[in-house]
Parts: structure tokens; C-alpha cells; sequence
């Protein structure tokens, strides 16, 4: 069962802090790394699996960077537990849905955590608020050194870290960033974007990852390869990018308000007229919504709200969420109810935020 008060409160990496929050969510590094002596999760039996679940969780707890009660065994967990976890950003759709024995270890602030038996062995997580990836590698690092000590990992002298997907071969390291572009897509040069980064090999994902669309004008930057780069270089590449980008939505951003500034405060009036007053709202709707609000707290178009109680409704109103807050499975319907009440208490009908 998820830990009640992991169920209550939201990670460090939501608080809304950090350089150029307002327009990077989050940043995020991540370590694929594999047991020498064992089989790819691809290939492994059960049994296999179990042993190197166990003796992961051995050397994971052994760090003291994670507390026993947050060690969660996603086999033996229910599917709405599962769910609530992709949600928070702390496992794949692909770690949910698997069937060997698995596991999530989660760190305090869900700042570190780490996948076992996902697609490897192991996927080491740093996440943070703000553009901060230098931080948040470093932090990687660290873990993934003292994990090291204890586990035998798979690495060759020419190739480097040995993985499931050979994009990952070398250092086994993907550095992303969440960003939040939603001035680009209004003046519609998002593509223009997307092609730049596509031509010095970055990728661009959805607000959950590979496969997943941009809801809400969310969408993850993150390097395609990481074989013959170093950890640094990677880095680099991202940091080099990432102000560029940030850069160019402040200016859509300025340009929006300059030019029609009465069509763009009405467009976020409505969206905040919408989430304080409406009795339906889908998992969709909200996140077009927030994406209003966030924009129209950059500007300073509406009253003080604070930017981590907006990151915290885009997470608490997500499906398995609301239903860990109702204590109950819901239908689409009384989850599309209960998410519309949980927005009106948080940000005050009556205008009592």
C-alpha cells in the first residue's frame, strides 16, 4: 500500500522553486544500470527476477538514503497504487504493468528514487524542481557510486554501462527537463522548436514520457544517446539549450501581452473563472486550464497564487489521485465531479483561496 503520507503531499521537485520555475517544471537525471552476474529483465524468470529484486533492495536499503517503509514492492501492490505512482512521476507505465517481481525505493522528498526490474536492472532518479540538472547529477552520482560498492554492474571497458536498449549503452544516463510552453504553442512556433532540438539529437516526449502526448503544454526535453558522451558532456548539452528555449517562450510570452493583451487575460480569467466555479472537469480540461493559470501568474495577471498550490492541483487531480483523496474507485464521471470539488476548495469558490 502507498505510505499515507506520501498520498498527502507532493515531492520537492513540485514546489515550484529553483532558476526559471515559472517555465521549467522539473530536471531530471536518470542512471540504467544492470546486475553483472544476472540476465536483462527482458529475459529473466521469476525466480530470477525475485533474487535480483531481493538483493537490490538489500543494497538500496543499506545506503540509508531510503527508509524501509518506502521500499514498495509494485507486485504485490493494487493496480489504483500503481497508477497513483506513474502519476507522481516515480515509475513507467511500463514498471506498472510488468509481471516479475518489481519494486519502487523512494528517497526522502522523492527527490531520489529507483526503479527495480523495469526495462533494467536498476533506474536511479534524480528529480528537481527548477532548471537545476547539474545539481541533480551530481546527487546521481553520488548514489549511484555508494550502489556501486555493493552490486556488481555490468560494464564493459570499450562500450561502458551494459543495458536493455542500446541507446542507453555507455553512461546510461538520460538528462530531461520538464518544460511549460504554452505561448509557443499559441503563436505557433512550438515546431520550430522541436526541429532545432531534433537536429543536435535532444528528443522531445510528453508530460509522461516516451510515448505520451504534450498535455497542458508540458513537454520533456531530453538527450536521445548517451554512448561516447560523458555524464558532463550530456549535461552540458542540455544547459547549453534549455536557457535558449526559456528565453524564446518569455518573448512569445511579452509579444502575446503586448500585441492582444485583452484577448490574453481574458483567456486567463476564463480558465480561472472555470476552475473556481465548474462542477465537471476532466483529466484533460484541468491541465488546460492550470496551463492558463501558470501563464497568467508569469505575467502578473491574476491575484497571488502560489505557483507549487498550481503544480500541486495538476497532480492531485489526476485520476488514481483524486481517488487515493475519495478513499474509493471512482467512475470517469465521479472522478470528472470530484476533481472539479477538489479545485473549488483549494482555490475558494467565493474567491477565499
Amino acid at each position: 500500500m502507498i505510505p499515507n503520507d506520501l498520498a498527502r503531499r507532493v515531492g520537492e521537485w513540485l514546489r515550484g522553486g529553483g532558476p526559471h520555475s515559472e517555465i521549467v517544471i522539473s530536471s531530471r537525471v536518470r542512471l540504467a544500470r544492470n546486475l553483472a552476474l544476472h540476465r536483462f529483465p527482458a529475459r529473466m524468470d521469476e525466480a530470477e527476477a525475485a533474487l535480483v529484486e531481493a538483493h537490490c533492495r538489500e543494497a538500496i536499503l543499506a545506503t540509508g538514503e531510503v527508509e524501509p517503509p518506502m521500499y514498495l514492492p509494485l507486485h504485490e501492490m493494487p493496480e489504483l497504487d500503481r497508477r497513483f505512482l506513474v502519476e507522481r512521476h516515480l515509475i513507467s507505465r511500463e514498471h506498472e504493468t510488468g509481471t516479475l517481481p518489481r519494486a519502487i525505493a523512494i528517497g526522502r522528498g522523492e527527490v531520489l528514487s529507483v526503479m527495480v526490474n523495469e526495462e533494467d536492472h536498476l533506474r536511479l532518479q534524480v528529480l528537481q524542481s527548477g532548471f537545476r540538472l547539474a545539481e541533480a547529477a551530481a546527487l546521481a552520482d553520488a548514489f549511484d557510486s555508494g550502489l556501486e560498492e555493493k552490486l556488481g554492474y555490468a560494464f564493459d571497458a570499450r562500450f561502458g554501462y551494459l543495458t536493455a536498449c542500446p541507446t542507453n549503452v555507455g553512461t546510461g544516463m538520460r538528462v530531461s527537463v520538464m518544460l511549460h510552453l504554452p505561448a509557443l504553442v499559441i503563436t505557433r512556433h512550438i515546431e520550430k522548436v522541436f526541429q532545432a532540438v531534433s537536429k543536435i539529437s535532444l528528443a522531445v516526449r510528453g508530460l509522461y514520457g516516451e510515448g505520451t502526448e504534450a498535455s497542458g503544454h508540458f513537454y520533456q526535453i531530453s538527450n536521445q544517446a548517451s554512448l561516447g558522451k560523458s555524464e558532463s558532456q550530456l549535461v552540458r548539452d542540455l544547459e547549453a539549450v534549455i536557457p535558449q528555449i526559456v528565453r524564446y517562450e518569455r518573448s512569445a510570452r511579452t509579444t502575446l501581452l503586448a500585441k492582444d493583451r485583452h484577448r490574453l487575460e481574458d483567456r486567463i480569467w476564463r480558465a480561472y473563472g472555470m476552475l473556481r466555479h465548474a462542477r465537471i472537469l476532466t483529466s484533460e480540461e484541468i491541465l488546460t486550464l492550470l496551463s492558463a493559470i501558470r501563464m497568467g501568474l508569469h505575467l502578473g495577471v491574476l491575484p497571488e497564487i502560489s505557483l507549487s498550490d498550481v503544480n500541486e492541483l495538476t497532480v492531485f487531480t489526476q485520476p488514481a489521485h483524486l481517488q487515493k483523496i475519495e478513499g474509493r474507485e471512482l467512475s470517469a464521471n465521479e472522478r470528472d465531479l470530484a476533481r472539479a470539488k477538489f479545485v473549488r476548495e483549494k482555490l475558494g469558490e467565493n474567491g477565499n483561496a
